[in-house]
């Protein structure tokens, strides 16, 4: 006779990102009362839909509505807002901080490592000083103030020399997530320069650095050509095949002997797997990465999924010519895996078969600022108002809940009428900055 179990199955979920929110919000529809119970592990309370990031900084879209707050959309999850630091399947545990700062074990029946991928930095003098990185909505919102506090002190000060420094802008890295940054970012700052007395846009230095020999390696190298020449129309400097040696104090030193100075230098050359992954006893590849089946199972781990960035899931509609490959980290396998996921779970759990993850990467679409934009789908290439349309309904439609495309959609059209929201908000910064001041006079 079969031994009756005590509680119901316990799933875990480590990493509340794209694959943690969609996985978990999969399970709560499949299950059944009392057929197991799903625990999301993260940092944060929410999941940012970081295609959205770059609009949000630019003030296209309002910073909260490209996240998710977990607690609500997963009602029937429990969600910890916690990190995990350490995962033992030896003894189906995983150690989480907390968030207010002590540590516990929560143990599982089913661990589902959902674990995003993390900023590659390189050993640059200077880099972690001055470098502000673009992964977070917090990131968001601090780039969106920084930039136009820059342009209000640049029209504060009559030091040419300050100015200049103030007015120059360095986006480190050309894939998708540095082009759409330095793309959006200038496109709005050029917006709000109407309204400064003094300034105009050929006093900004906008400026690309990408160490390989083209941008955006997603889509053809010609749509690349044509984005680099886009951005030299608009004045956007770009240093291809080149690489950055010094940041210190904000001093940009490059390697063809270029040098200017500073105050905005953001970082998105890449990324890599999260650290977290060699704190467990999960089989990981030379990347990193948690090795996988194509059905997303852990190797060699009956109970033990993953998929997402920090996953090696076979990529079957490639393995005929190449055995190794591997689905790319993006937005596009990463949901598309956890919907299978969810549904190979459930399947597990009642003994039916799970499906293999196929997916034929269809293209890319990327913004680069209002009315423009580049997209390669299906092996065809789109440019200008067309390429941002497809991009900006390509992207509300994966914009998890009705709720968040509703409100991206306002925004959107609230913008198209009234244009880009050019406040800058520095003092969130330092909330008690006016109080401190208050308290001593």
């Amino acid at each position: 006779m079969a031994a009756v179990k005590s509680h119901p199955t316990r799933i875990v979920i480590v990493g509340g990102g794209y694959v943690g929110m969609y996985t978990a919000l999969g399970l709560q529809k499949k299950l059944r009362s009392g057929e197991a119970s799903v625990t999301v592990i993260d940092p944060q309370p929410h999941m940012t839909y970081q295609p959205f990031l770059p609009e949000a900084a630019a003030g296209s879209i309002e910073p909260r509505h490209v996240v998710v707050p977990l607690r609500k959309v997963l009602k029937r999850c429990h969600i910890v807002t916690g990190r995990a630091t350490k995962v033992e399947h030896a003894r189906k545990a995983v150690t989480v901080e907390l968030a207010d700062g002590h540590v516990e074990e929560v143990e599982y029946d089913v661990l589902v490592s959902a674990l995003g991928a993390i900023s590659r930095t390189l050993p640059i003098p200077g880099l972690p000083e001055v470098g502000i990185g673009m992964k977070t909505i917090g990131e968001a919102i601090y780039l969106r103030n920084h930039v136009l506090s820059r342009l209000d002190q640049a029209a504060s000060t009559n030091d040419p020399e300050t100015r200049k420094r103030l007015l120059s802008f360095v986006v480190i890295g050309g894939g998708f997530a540095g082009i759409e940054t330095l793309a959006e970012l200038e496109d709005m700052a050029r917006y709000a320069l109407r309204y400064y007395e003094g300034l105009k846009p050929d006093d900004m230095h906008w400026v690309l650095v990408e160490a390989a020999g083209r941008i955006m390696p997603e889509v053809s190298a010609k749509l690349g050509v044509y984005t680099v020449e886009q951005l030299e129309k608009r004045g956007i400097t770009c240093y291809l095949d080149t690489r950055v040696k010094s940041l210190e104090g904000g001093h940009v030193v490059l390697d063809d002997g270029t040098e200017f100075d500073s105050e905005t230098i953001i970082w998105t050359a890449g990324m890599k797997a999260n650290p977290v992954l060699r704190n467990t006893d999960l089989p990981l590849d030379e990347r990193g990465r948690v090795r996988c089946t194509a059905a997303m199972q852990v190797q060699g781990l009956p109970g033990v999924w993953a998929a997402g960035d920090c996953s090696a899931v076979p990529d079957l509609s490639r393995t005929e010519e190449d055995p190794t490959a591997t689905c790319v980290p993006n937005a596009q396998h990463a949901i598309r895996q956890s919907k299978l996921l969810a549904k190979n779970i459930v399947a597990t759990l009642r003994g039916k078969p799970t499906k293999d993850y196929f997916h034929k990467y269809v293209g890319s679409v990327a913004g680069l600022g209002l009315y423009k934009g580049v997209g390669d789908v299906f092996g065809l290439r789109f440019k200008g108002v067309v390429a941002w349309f497809m991009h900006r309904s390509y992207h509300v439609m994966f914009m998890p809940t009705v709720n968040r495309k509703f409100r991206v959609f306002v925004d959107w059209t609230q913008a198209l009428f009234s244009g880009r929201e050019v406040v800058a908000l520095g003092q969130i910064h330092e909330p008690k900055a006016e109080f401190d001041r208050a308290t001593k006079s």
